[in-house]
């Protein structure tokens, strides 16, 4: 009999030392109310369990978080996320929280700064939402999309072993465009995960990071651009073309090419295509000619319809941001300007396109 109390004293005592995080939630605004918790599982939600506050609006729950395996953990009520947790083993947090999606968190710096950067987020989403409901302004979507791109960055590279850098690079407005969707890129994402491998080596969500890390390297080649291209005196653009595959300027190889913004929502703009374009490109494409386009200002399926439709035979990429517009300083369409041995020329008018195009292509 002593033999088992022993044994039943261990194994209680196992039990209450197995490394946990715990939460406490007050919920202002609904008392005896059920509460989902949900773990992210890399990149799929694994639902933990089902409880109910007391009459007070309150509730104490434990989750299972190894040590050095941080864990992202999240409140729901029914569609409405309550709050957003990045728990360590041994945290200790306290949530206040109402129905509606506000909160507050005690007790954790990740959690506090996983809170800050998807307010953040979520305002600028609305406000791209608003400017693109309203006709896509270019110059303004362009603006507010670098300052928030910037502000990621900033946050990444000033807190590099903190896993909230996770969810910050992979944030994206739809399925086309993510804030981090730039060819270098690559630098951050490596730059991240190293930090993070060191400080969190055997975490699940660090290694699913270096895969993306290492697929991003690879697809973008970057260890051997970093090495062997030219360093370019023009902003580079990488772009989704036809078949949604990205479309870097820099990989495009000819002796002169012509980085043309339109919109093909504007029908002078694609007989300019017709009219201009067309027997431009017929006439020096042999000579190492090539239109580097981008279609903006528009909807998506407009765009590749135009492109489709006109039979254009040019690289054609699509901006839904207009940050590749910003970049090039573009204030109105059309606007091209020609590239050639580093070089970046204001292209104004057809007749200029012809001298330029003569003199660089003897």
């Amino acid at each position: 009999m002593r033999s088992f109390k022993v044994l039943a004293a261990a194994a209680l005592l196992a039990v209450s030392c197995a490394p946990k995080a715990g939460i406490e939630l007050k919920l202002t605004d609904a008392p005896s109310h059920e509460v989902e918790v949900r773990m992210l599982d890399v990149n799929t939600w694994k639902i933990l369990d089902t409880v109910k506050t007391g009459s007070d609006g309150r509730l104490r729950y434990s989750v299972k978080v190894e040590k050095g395996k941080p864990e992202f953990v999240y409140l729901y009520s029914g569609t409405t996320r309550l709050a957003s947790l990045l728990l360590h083993s041994g945290d200790r947090v306290i949530v206040t929280a109402d129905t509606l999606g506000s909160y507050s968190v005690e007790g954790s710096e990740d959690c506090t700064l996983l809170g800050e950067r998807e307010a953040s987020f979520a305002a600028f989403a609305s406000e791209m939402a608003v400017l693109d409901a309203r006709g896509g302004r270019n110059a303004e979507m362009a603006k507010l999309f670098v300052k928030h791109y910037r502000e990621d960055v900033s946050f990444v590279l000033g807190h590099p072993r903190s896993l909230v850098c996770i969810p910050v690079l992979y944030e994206s407005l739809n399925e086309y465009t993510p804030v981090f969707g730039q060819q270098t890129d690559a630098v951050i994402f490596r730059t991240v995960t190293d930090s993070l491998k060191a400080a969190y080596p055997e975490s699940g969500y660090v290694k699913a990071l270096e895969k993306e890390t290492v697929r991003r390297e690879q697809a973008l080649s970057l260890r051997h651009r970093l090495s062997g291209a030219k360093q370019m005196d023009y902003p580079e653009v990488v772009l989704p073309g036809m078949d949604g595959a990205d479309v870097a300027l820099t990989s495009v190889e000819a002796k002169a090419v012509l980085l043309h913004f339109w919109s093909p929502s504007v029908p002078e703009q694609k007989m300019f295509n017709q009219d201009v374009l067309k027997p431009l490109y017929e006439k020096y494409s042999s000579r190492g000619f090539q239109i580097y386009a981008v279609g903006a200002a528009a909807e998506k399926t407009l765009w590749a319809s135009v492109v489709n439709s006109q039979k254009l035979p040019w690289i054609n990429v699509y901006d839904r941001t207009g940050l590749s517009l910003a970049n090039y300083n573009v204030a109105s369409l059309p606007s091209s300007v020609l590239i050639y041995d580093g070089n970046v020329s204001v292209i104004t008018g057809e007749e200029g396109l012809r001298r330029e195009l003569d003199k660089v292509l003897k």
